[in-house]
C-alpha cells in the first residue's frame, strides 16, 4: 500500500508591538516636570495571505485552494457537502444531498487521496465527521507530487484544519437543521488568540440528529431459454438512526524566533448511534429465506488523535521539519436481528457483538534549502507510521436446531498490523520569470501482517513513482499560464481489501447480492499520466481554465463474483481481483468570476462558479460497449453563483450538481446502471452587522430518487436487481457571531 504526505506548511503571522511614548512639552521658566508614564499602545501587522487564485497561480503543479468565504457560503453541515460542488469532484455512493465517497475525475472510492493536514486520515474517521467550521482551507490537486504522496490516481483532497492565529476569533455558529421530519440542532465555537510568542486555535462543535432511510430491492431471476420468471422477490427496507457527536480541536504554537516554531495539534472526537431496521420480503415467486425481519443496535466511535511539528533553520537557507504524531480509536457495538416467517414465528435470531481498537504512531521529517535567491528549492523527505488494528467478534445463530457460533465464517477475531515506509526528494525551480518545474522521486513500501480465524495473511510491496511538473507563461508577468504534468501514480489494496474475512448477504444469497470477502494476493495498481491545461486569470481574481488528462492503469483492481463452498453450501462470493489493464482520459472546463470581469461596469453584482468535466474509460478484458471503470459517468457538471442585492444587506445563492444515467459493464457477465443524479441547493445570508448574520440554507431542492440496477446475465438465466431510495429535502438555519 502506498499513501502519505508530508505536512504542507502553513503560512505564519508576524504580530509586532510598537512602544510609543508621549512627553508634554513644558515652558521654559516653570522647573522640569516629570515625564508622564509611557502610553502603551498595540499595534497589529499582519502579513497578508495570498488570495486563493494567487496561490493557485503561484503553485508549480495544478492546484485549487478553496478558502473560508467559499468553504462557509451555503452553511453545509459537513465537509462532504462542501466538496460536492468543488470542480471535477462528484459524490456517490449515498442517497443525493446526503454526502457518499468523495470522487474526483469520476473514479471510485481508493483513486481520490484524502489527506487531513497533509496525513493519512485516522482509521474510522470520515469526511462527514468534520464540519465546515474546523476547515482553514482545501487543496485540491490534480496530479500527485513527491511531497504529497503518490496515491492518487485521480488526484488529491487535503482538508487544512484551522491553523494559527492570522486574526482574534471568538466566533459561535449555532445551526438548527429539519430533514425527514426531524431537527438536527447543532453548536459550533472557535476561539483564537495570540500571547506574546505563544498562539492557539480551538475549536470546539457538538451536534445531534436523526437519520430515517429507506430503500427497496426487486429482484428477478428468468430462464433464458423460455422466458419463465423463477425468481420475484422484492426486499423493502426501513432503517431508522439516531446519533449525537462531539468534537474537539486545536492548534497550539510557540514562535522561537525567526523561521523557528514548535505547534501542537491535538484532535478529539466521540459519536454514537442508536438504530433500528426493519425488512419484509415479498415474495411473487419463489421461497425467499425469510418474510420480516427486525433489528435493533448501538455503536459508539471514539478518536483521540495528537501530532507535533517542530519548524527550525539549521544554517542560512537550510530549513529543517520534523513531525511525529500518533492516535488512538476504540469502535464498539452491538447488534440483536430476528428473522421470521410469514406466521410471525423466529426462523433465525444472530447476535452480534463488536469492539475494535486501532493505534497508529508516525513520525516524518523535511530537509529543504533555498537556493538562487528562493527561487530554487531542493527537498529531501522521509516518513514511517506503524499501525495495529484489533478487532474482537462474537456472532451466535439460534434456530430451531440450537445454538452455534459462526465466528471464522461471519465474524472471527482479527490482529493486523501494517508498516509504511516512506523516502522522496523534491526539486522545485523557477527557472525564469516564465518558466518554472516540479521534478521528483518517491519510493514507498508496506507491509501488512495479519491473523484471523481463517488464516495467517502476509502482504508486502513498493512502488517508485517519478514525478514531473512544469508550468510556463507565454508572456513574463502575463493572466495566461499553461501546465504540464508526467507523473507515476498508484492505488493500493486497503487491508479490508486484503484480508479475507467473509461477510454474509443480507437476503436471499444470489449473484446480484453476494457475499463480500477479501484477496491477500491483491497487487497494487500502477498507473501513468499525462495533465495539460491552460489557464487565464482575470483581473479581479477570477479564472478560466481546460484541461485535458490520461491514466493508464496496470493490474486493475476490481471485484468478481463466483460460486464458493462454504460450510458445505455453494454461495456467491465477491472478492477484489487484479484483472488487467485500463486506460481514462478526459476533459475539464472551469469558470470562476465576477460578471463585471466580462460584462459592461453597470453588470449586475453576480458571482458565477461553473465546471464541466467528461470521461471516457476502458478495461481490457471486458467487453463493450460500458467497460468503464467502476463508478465513471460519462460527465458531471456544476453551476453556481451569487448575487449581492444591492441597497439590502443580503446575499443570494444557489448551485446545481448534475451527473447523467450511466451504465457500466462490471464483468462479462454483469452490467450495472445508476440514474440521473441531480442536487440543488440554495441560500440566503441576512448580515445584521458585522460581527452578526443569519443564514438559511436548503439541500436537495426537487429531489431525485436514487435508482441503480444490477444485471447478470448467465448462459441458462438472467438476473436482475433494481434499488431504489427516496430523495428528500433538508432545510437549516445557521446563527453565525463574532463575540
Amino acid at each position: 500500500m502506498r499513501t502519505l504526505t508530508a505536512l504542507p506548511l502553513p503560512f505564519p503571522m508576524l504580530l509586532l508591538a510598537s512602544v510609543v511614548q508621549a512627553q508634554t512639552a513644558t515652558p521654559p521658566a516653570d522647573p522640569p516636570a516629570a515625564a508622564p508614564a509611557a502610553a502603551l499602545e498595540r499595534v497589529e501587522i499582519r502579513r497578508k495571505v495570498p488570495s486563493d487564485t494567487v496561490q493557485r497561480q503561484q503553485s508549480t503543479a495544478a492546484k485549487t485552494v478553496v478558502g473560508r468565504e467559499e468553504i462557509e457560503r451555503m452553511g453545509d453541515a459537513t465537509v462532504a457537502d462542501v466538496l460536492k460542488r468543488l470542480p471535477g469532484v462528484t459524490l456517490g455512493g449515498g442517497r443525493p444531498g446526503r454526502g457518499g465517497d468523495v470522487r474526483m475525475r469520476g473514479l471510485g472510492s481508493g483513486y481520490t487521496q484524502i489527506l487531513l493536514n497533509g496525513e493519512r486520515m485516522p482509521y474510522g474517521m470520515t469526511l462527514d465527521a468534520l464540519t465546515p467550521d474546523q476547515v482553514e482551507r482545501i487543496e485540491i490537486t490534480r496530479g500527485p507530487s513527491a511531497e504529497t504522496g503518490a496515491q492518487a490516481i485521480a488526484g488529491t483532497i487535503n482538508i487544512v484544519l484551522r491553523e494559527e492565529v492570522r486574526q482574534r476569533l471568538n466566533n459561535v455558529h449555532l445551526r438548527l437543521g429539519h430533514d425527514d421530519g426531524h431537527w438536527e440542532p447543532s453548536a459550533s465555537w472557535t476561539r483564537a488568540d495570540q500571547i506574546d510568542n505563544f498562539s492557539y486555535n480551538l475549536s470546539a462543535h457538538a451536534s445531534s440528529g436523526r437519520n430515517d432511510d429507506s430503500s427497496s430491492v426487486r429482484a428477478v431471476e428468468t430462464r433464458r431459454a423460455d422466458n419463465t420468471t423463477t425468481l420475484d422477490q422484492t426486499r423493502t427496507t426501513e432503517d431508522s438512526s439516531q446519533r449525537e457527536a462531539v468534537h474537539l480541536g486545536g492548534r497550539l504554537q510557540w514562535r522561537q524566533g525567526a523561521g523557528e516554531s514548535f505547534a501542537l495539534m491535538p484532535f478529539v472526537m466521540s459519536t454514537q448511534a442508536r438504530s433500528t431496521n426493519t425488512q419484509g420480503i415479498d415474495a411473487t415467486t419463489g421461497t425467499p429465506d425469510f418474510v420480516s425481519a427486525s433489528q435493533t443496535g448501538q455503536s459508539r466511535f471514539s478518536l483521540a488523535r495528537l501530532s507535533a511539528q517542530w519548524l527550525t533553520r539549521l544554517d542560512g537557507d537550510l530549513r529543517l521539519e520534523l513531525k511525529a504524531g500518533g492516535s488512538l480509536s476504540h469502535n464498539s457495538g452491538s447488534s440483536q436481528r430476528f428473522e421470521r416467517d410469514g406466521a410471525g414465528a423466529t426462523l433465525r435470531q444472530v447476535d452480534d457483538t463488536r469492539d475494535g481498537r486501532d493505534r497508529s504512531l508516525s513520525t516524518g521529517g523535511k530537509l529543504s534549502r533555498n537556493l538562487v535567491d528562493g527561487a530554487h528549492q531542493v527537498s529531501l523527505g522521509w516518513e514511517l507510521e506503524d499501525s495495529q488494528r484489533q478487532d474482537d467478534r462474537t456472532t451466535l445463530e439460534t434456530t430451531a436446531t440450537g445454538v452455534r457460533s459462526l465466528n471464522g465464517e461471519v465474524g472471527d477475531t482479527l490482529q493486523a498490523h501494517t508498516l509504511r515506509r516512506a523516502l522522496w526528494a523534491q526539486d522545485e525551480w523557477t527557472v525564469t520569470p516564465q518558466w518554472s518545474l516540479q521534478g521528483g522521486l518517491r519510493w514507498e513500501a508496506i507491509d501488512t501482517d495479519s491473523d484471523a480465524a481463517d488464516g495467517r495473511i502476509s502482504s508486502r510491496s513498493s512502488v517508485l513513482t517519478p514525478l514531473l511538473h512544469l508550468a510556463w507563461k507565454p508572456i513574463e508577468g502575463g493572466k495566461d499560464q499553461v501546465r504540464l504534468s508526467l507523473t507515476r501514480s498508484y492505488r493500493a489494496p486497503t487491508l479490508t481489501n486484503l484480508i479475507a474475512r467473509r461477510s454474509e448477504a443480507t437476503g436471499t444469497n444470489l449473484e446480484t447480492n453476494p457475499d463480500r470477502a477479501g484477496n491477500p494476493q491483491l497487487q497494487p495498481e500502477l498507473a501513468t499520466g499525462l495533465d495539460l491545461a491552460f489557464e487565464h486569470y482575470l483581473s479581479a481574481g477570477g479564472v478560466l481554465s481546460i484541461g485535458v488528462f490520461e491514466r493508464r492503469i496496470d493490474q486493475l483492481i476490481r471485484n468478481q463474483t463466483t460460486l464458493e463452498t462454504v460450510n458445505g453450501v455453494s454461495r456467491w462470493v465477491s472478492r477484489p481481483q487484479n484483472i488487467g489493464n485500463a486506460v481514462t482520459r478526459g476533459v475539464e472546463l472551469e469558470a470562476k468570476l465576477r460578471l463585471s470581469e466580462v460584462m459592461a461596469e453597470n453588470a449586475p453584482p453576480l458571482e458565477v462558479r461553473a465546471n464541466l468535466s467528461a470521461f471516457r474509460s476502458r478495461v481490457d478484458r471486458i467487453a463493450g460497449p460500458d467497460n468503464r471503470l467502476d463508478k465513471q459517468p460519462d460527465w458531471s457538471a456544476n453551476l453556481g453563483g451569487d448575487w449581492r442585492v444591492r441597497g439590502f444587506p443580503l446575499t443570494l445563492g444557489a448551485s446545481l450538481n448534475f451527473t447523467p444515467e450511466y451504465a457500466i459493464q462490471l464483468s462479462d457477465s454483469q452490467l450495472n446502471t445508476v440514474d440521473t443524479r441531480r442536487v440543488i441547493d440554495a441560500y440566503a445570508l441576512w448580515t445584521f452587522r458585522p460581527d452578526l448574520q443569519l443564514r438559511a440554507s436548503v439541500s436537495n431542492l426537487l429531489p431525485l430518487d436514487n435508482v441503480s440496477s444490477a444485471t447478470v446475465t448467465t448462459a441458462n438465466t438472467r438476473q436482475v436487481a433494481t434499488t431504489s431510495n427516496p430523495g428528500t429535502t433538508s432545510w437549516a438555519l445557521r446563527l453565525e457571531m463574532k463575540l
